[in-house]
């Protein structure tokens, strides 16, 4: 007999958080307080309605190809099994041993086609602190080309950017959405996941038109029941 564990990859959402340095928190409010709700409605019944507003770049996100691409797909158009449940590799990448995320750290792995892959950098330890924004890990192209070949499904990352945004140009960005290779940026607790036999699932909102938005994401892990034990 065998059980699942799920380990939390995302960030909570919270008023006034910022994700991305010049880009607004989110304000979150009641639309309807019970207060007032209890106006209303009969035999003491009192309900809450909230209210947000934020852009789609916040928390834990999934970028699709339309965030980069105007004729790429939306996240109305990804399908359930390219969001849940993908196999993963989990790669470790200690951000004091190397910002710079290339080839060489991934050529010893093994990636197949339709993974997702996940960068394990520990970036996620500065969040909600000024030095998340700066001076962070990153993918560099050549890697992102590497991935690219081997047909991966989803890459993830810990970190604020998957490119290098001391510079404007987006290559990782391009190159990945350009070959449909989904991306999730601000990802937590990777140290709680095994290097491998685990399952990785982000299930962003079905919305038409737009590219990005928040996700649940997880880690499914199988035990056994000896192990559990």
């Amino acid at each position: 007999m065998s059980i699942k564990k799920y380990i939390d990859l995302s960030h909570t959402l919270e008023h006034g958080m910022i994700t991305y340095k010049g880009l607004p928190a989110p304000l979150v409010c009641d639309y309807l307080s019970r207060a007032e709700a209890k106006k209303i409605y009969d035999g003491g019944a009192e309900f809450q309605i909230g209210k947000i507003e934020m852009v789609a770049n916040t928390g834990t996100y999934l970028d699709s190809p339309f965030h980069r691409y105007a004729d790429g797909e939306d996240l109305s158009d990804l399908l359930i099994e390219n969001l849940v449940d993908l196999p993963s590799v989990l790669i470790r990448i200690p951000y004091d041993t190397s910002l710079e995320i290339n080839k060489s750290h991934l050529v010893h792995y093994k990636i197949d086609a339709g993974v997702a892959v996940l960068f394990h950098t520990g970036w996620d330890i500065h969040w909600r602190n000024n030095a998340y924004f700066e001076n962070h890990p990153f993918l560099t192209s050549e890697a992102a080309e590497y991935l690219k070949e081997k047909k991966v499904k989803l890459v993830g990352i810990d970190s604020h950017n998957i490119d290098d945004t001391r510079f404007k140009s987006r290559p990782v960005h391009t190159i990945l959405l350009g070959a449909e290779i989904l991306i999730v940026e601000h990802l937590c607790n990777l140290q709680l996941l095994p290097d491998t036999d685990f399952t990785f699932t982000a299930i962003p909102p079905k919305f038409k038109g737009v590219g990005t938005f928040p996700v649940r994401a997880f880690g499914s892990i199988t035990l056994s029941q000896t192990s559990r034990n």
